[in-house]
């Protein structure tokens, strides 16, 4: 769904939120943008799971029932942000991960200089249910 004055409100604040004064790249508006996922928490408030950036709340969504899956139009943007969700997690909780935005889109980095396409972990996801968002993010943490 496309509504105009929506889209121009949501592009005015992450301009805002995506640099600090100057026009430099501002880390922690960029986490902020990216830690949205209305979406997903939607979704999951409606069964009663609360996504608090914790490792728990990871393993409270691999449990959800995937009635999505049947709905072609909300798959990619839930593939979307459950990816997001699970880099603000990782970025939140695991010392010295970063967000990184490459062209092809944001990126999880670790202190050991390893990343991770978590957009693309999302939308597997979302669609397979495999790899479960806790599993992932247990073996990221220990990397």
């Amino acid at each position: 769904m496309n509504i105009p004055f929506l889209g121009g409100r949501r592009k005015k604040r992450a301009a805002a939120l995506l640099t600090a004064g100057g026009g430099t790249p501002d880390s922690e508006g960029i986490a902020e943008l990216l830690s949205e996922c209305e979406l997903l928490r939607s979704q999951a408030s409606r069964v009663g799971v609360r996504l608090d950036d914790s490792v728990a709340s990871l393993e409270a969504l691999d449990q959800l029932l995937p009635r999505w899956r049947d709905d072609e139009e909300i798959l990619p943007w839930l593939g979307n942000d459950a990816g997001l969700y699970l880099g603000t997690v990782i970025v939140r909780t695991v010392p010295g991960a970063t967000w990184d935005i490459w062209t092809t889109g944001p990126v999880v980095r670790l202190a050991s200089g390893r990343e991770f396409d978590v957009v693309t972990v999302g939308h597997e996801w979302a669609a397979n249910g495999v790899p479960e968002l806790s599993q992932l993010y247990a073996e990221i943490a220990e990397a």
